[in-house]
């Protein structure tokens, strides 16, 4: 029994994947799991209780486990996904894979959308949430766009604007339009199966957000955008959007 259990009315816990990379912190030069605290922040401020939740061997063995603990999910951001996931010989500008974070992802991915679990991916994990429903990526977006602008480089983020698809639970949450704070060389080129194009770039018509079709699963929080909300924590909208459906998960859990 977790603490939605227990307690329908509070604060639903919302698990966050983490990093798993090298890190240095005084010094300590380690491999590690970590994550921007302002993940944790987003999420407090949309409502919830953020616990990290980093990347574990033989995870589609202990995910199903995991997630009996949660109300909802975040798939973070982080390095490229391993290209041998959507069947691509790697890109010479495409991250080393790392380890068994993919697999952890993977295996988070798969078994929130089993159970319905109310489900966040930010940028790489929009990603994750595309190939892991069979879906591919473009691995390189200035061989295809011509220019970096969406990755600029050196921990800069770019501002882009982002036009919403009428209609869906995207649109619902933020409007018609919004800037986006993007930090992204890689981008969705096929669709996975069952999801549907919820954002684009305004300028290139690059997909910036997808959902979950809602002619097959119209009760299903299911969203993940391309850019990083947490930059923006002015605006919160997708993180209490994932916590009030992560509230009426916890509800329908225990009625």
């Amino acid at each position: 029994m977790n603490g939605s259990d227990a307690h329908p009315q509070a604060r639903p816990v919302i698990g966050v994947s983490t990093y798993l990379q090298q890190a240095r912190t005084g010094v300590w030069d380690v491999n590690a799991c970590f994550l921007p605290a302002s993940y944790v922040e987003g999420v407090n401020r949309g409502g919830g209780t953020a616990v990290l939740l980093p990347p574990q061997p033989d995870g589609a063995a202990v995910a199903d486990r995991v997630l009996d603990g949660l109300d909802g999910l975040v798939i973070s951001g982080g390095r490229d996904v391993d290209p041998a996931a959507y069947g691509q010989p790697r890109h010479r500008l495409t991250d080393e894979p790392v380890g068994y974070r993919d697999e952890w992802d993977f295996a988070l991915v798969r078994a929130a959308l089993r159970r319905r679990l109310p489900l966040l991916g930010i940028c790489r994990g929009a990603q994750v949430l595309n190939v892991a429903l069979g879906g591919t990526l473009h691995q390189h977006l200035p061989d295809v766009l011509g220019h970096s602008r969406h990755q600029r480089g050196n921990a800069v983020f770019s501002t882009s604007s982002v036009q919403t698809v009428p209609g869906t639970r995207l649109a619902a949450l933020i409007g018609e339009h919004s800037d986006a704070q993007c930090y992204h060389h890689q981008a969705i080129d096929r669709l996975g199966e069952g999801l549907v194009v919820s954002a684009r770039d305004t300028t290139e018509g690059v997909i910036e957000a997808v959902e979950t079709d809602p002619a097959l699963a119209a009760d299903a929080f299911v969203l993940a955008v391309q850019w990083h909300p947490e930059e923006r924590l002015d605006d919160v909208r997708l993180f209490s959007g994932l916590v009030e459906a992560a509230k009426s998960y916890a509800t329908e859990r225990v009625s």
